[in-house]
């Protein structure tokens, strides 16, 4: 059974790349679906190394290269395709690695490539976190998963919870500059997040999570993908509330 945790790690890594083809393609809502399935495999191989005590070195690489496919490169693309969206005035486009290639004009070839941004500010934030010995019960900077899950909640908004004004905004070119450099921020700022793990169950040492959990989930409720973002700018707010002792790095980011 020792060998559990870092396969549900290499599933990580294949519904990843999956997920990569899929935003390339500018079939978003399968890459959405494939990102999901292997953030699911980030929250189970750590928690099954934790429940079999077979955490190891090993683990927590092969756990950091997996994230920086799934929530590193995934987000990225899906920045360039929504990017490439808006210049084309419209989200039922072909692909725009595919058609950047048949335009003459500069800006549009090459403009949408900034979402790339997020792919490199995530991988600075996946090798900070490896060599980072100050968190204990927090992270510094806004995880990655919780980034990629803010980018990719945008196309699902777009086609299944949007309106006239949410669907004018997340195409507009200059907001989606905008959050790819709010978002290369975050991730590597010096805000103090807590990590959705628990030693205990009790709601003196855990309130501020229990909450956190109850109100996303009402949002979800109500405002479905459209609560997504709100979320997760609410979770950066939490950095106002959270525990500042450092201490050994929570495994996994």
């Amino acid at each position: 059974m020792k060998f559990l945790p870092n396969l549900v790690t290499l599933l990580n890594i294949l519904f990843g790349s999956v997920a990569s083809v899929f935003a390339v393609l500018n079939r978003l809502e399968w890459a959405a679906l494939f990102f999901a399935l292997g953030v699911l495999c980030d929250f189970l191989d750590g928690f099954l190394a934790r429940k079999l005590g077979v955490q190891s070195e090993l683990g927590i690489q092969l756990d950091s290269l997996a994230d920086m496919i799934t929530s590193g490169l995934v987000p990225g693309l899906v920045m360039c395709q929504l990017l490439g969206m808006s210049l084309s005035a419209g989200w039922n486009t072909e692909s725009f690695f595919a058609e950047a290639l048949q335009r003459d004009t500069w800006w549009w070839t090459w403009f949408p490539f900034t979402g790339l941004l997020i792919t490199l500010a995530s991988g600075l934030r996946l090798a900070r976190f490896n060599v980072d010995e100050n968190q204990v019960s927090s992270f510094t900077g806004l995880p990655t998963p919780a980034n990629a899950l803010l980018i990719l909640s945008l196309p699902l908004i777009l086609f299944y919870n949007g309106s006239e004004f949410t669907n004018s905004l997340i195409l507009n070119p200059w907001f989606l500059i905008v959050l790819t450099l709010l978002s290369s921020y975050l991730l590597n700022s010096p805000l103090r997040l807590f990590a959705l793990k628990f030693d205990n169950y009790s709601f003196r040492d855990n309130g501020l999570k229990y909450i956190f959990l109850l109100v996303s989930l009402v949002l979800l409720l109500t405002l479905q993908f459209l609560a997504v973002p709100l979320i997760i700018l609410g979770y950066a707010g939490t950095s106002f509330f959270g525990k500042k002792e450092p201490g050994p790095s929570p495994a996994g980011d």
